[in-house]
């Protein structure tokens, strides 16, 4: 057997590697878990848009490979509608949309399309983490852009050091965040982009829940920003706004320039997605809505975060996302705290330093959670956790 190539040496262990492992342990015993671990919608794809996909898989023309420069015209057509309705953006359907097999595909193929051995990638810390592996794997330098609780979990545009900005190419950024749950005012990526021209740097918004939103709140975009073109690409994705995560469909909007790279890398690459779901991700942007989801929620956002506060642990109430992200109530690592919720409580949550170092101290959970019908699995978490005192305990 050949030995691997040794870049896969630079990917880190799975991460919850052994909270998966006592999760199927006691679930193997018969134990009640809740699980607020995994970011998976876990209600079905809205009816109409399944409705949709039976009857475009008739089409014969849906069959075969998609043939087209940047994805199927159809739904380039809808994704450049729903960009100006959403968020008043202007692109070309035929020059400044991409089609992806979902964000996060589109996300680490952009790496590869841009960054040779020693440039730069600024990435957000805590953060997603296929920006930091994707550049590890191309030999580029990372350079964590901390996210502190006392700037919004904002970069701050000022510590990010003048050699670093000279050598970047790409800086990563995530809003509505993951796994923080931040949002970025429109301000934010007026400096980011200036800062992006200034120093010849591509700003990649991942806007993957850009539309998971509560309480009447609605996302700014980096192509807001005039002139933006030229140093933006942002990915939408339909996977959290239309519970389609399997899927796997979604976009690159930016400047024709920018984007070309990436269209380059994905002909030698894929041979794109299926044009049927393709052709239905389309009617989703045009017709489709998912409010009782969003609804459903919220209703469990407002369920955990009360019942958590009332046990003591001060957590805060996210805008967007469907994630809480909070501070580790106890002198306890990250890890030791979600290992001892997983043992005593009987409920899992991710500890922050899987996102980067700045994750530290905070824990995420999900409000994605298999079972829940509304919120009363929430409820019960909250009350487990206050149960075995998990909170107060130094």
């Amino acid at each position: 057997m050949p030995s691997r190539a040794k870049r896969l040496e630079k990917i880190p262990p799975y991460l919850f590697a052994e909270i998966a492992r006592i999760k199927a342990e006691m679930r193997a015993r018969g134990e009640d878990i809740i699980d607020l671990g995994i970011g998976d919608p876990d209600q079905p794809t809205p009816a109409p848009i399944v409705t949709a996909m039976q009857q475009a898989v008739t089409h014969p023309a849906t069959h075969r490979y998609d043939e087209s420069a940047r994805g199927w015209q159809t739904f380039l057509d809808a994704a450049a509608r729903w960009l100006r309705r959403e968020f008043s953006v202007e692109v070309d359907p035929k020059s400044e949309i991409l089609e992806v097999i979902g964000s996060k595909e589109g996300l680490a193929h952009l790496i590869w399309a841009y960054c040779d051995p020693g440039d730069a990638v600024i990435v957000p810390d805590p953060g997603y983490p296929v920006y930091r592996i994707q550049a590890d794997l191309c030999d580029a330098t990372v350079y964590d852009a901390r996210l502190k609780e006392e700037n919004g979990f904002l970069p701050v545009l000022e510590d990010i050091p003048v050699e670093i900005a000279k050598k970047a190419k790409l800086f990563f950024t995530c809003y509505p965040g993951n796994p923080t749950g931040a949002v970025a005012p429109k301000e934010f990526y007026e400096d980011a982009v200036r800062f992006c021209r200034d120093y010849d740097i591509l700003l990649v918004g991942d806007l993957a829940y850009a539309m998971v939103t509560y309480d009447g709140y609605r996302c700014a975009s980096p192509l807001q920003v005039e002139g933006a073109k030229e140093h933006v690409i942002e990915f939408h994705s339909l996977s959290k706004p239309f519970n389609m995560t399997g899927w796997r469909i979604g976009f690159a909007c930016g400047g024709a320039d920018a984007l070309a790279p990436l269209s380059r890398l994905k002909d030698n690459i894929d041979s794109k997605q299926f044009a049927a779901i393709a052709e239905t991700a389309a009617w989703a942007l045009d017709h489709g809505e998912n409010r009782a989801t969003l609804e459903l929620y919220q209703r469990r956002r407002d369920v955990l975060v009360r019942g958590l506060k009332e046990a003591g642990w001060d957590v805060p109430t996210p805008r967007a996302t469907f994630y809480v992200w909070a501070r580790v109530p106890t002198s306890e690592t990250s890890a030791e705290f979600a290992r001892r919720l997983l043992g005593e409580a009987k409920v899992l949550v991710i500890p922050g330093n899987g996102y980067g170092p700045g994750g530290e101290g905070y824990v995420r959970m999900s409000l994605t959670v298999s079972g829940d019908v509304a919120g009363e699995r929430l409820e019960e978490a909250a009350r487990r956790i206050a149960a075995v005192g998990a909170v107060a305990r130094a």
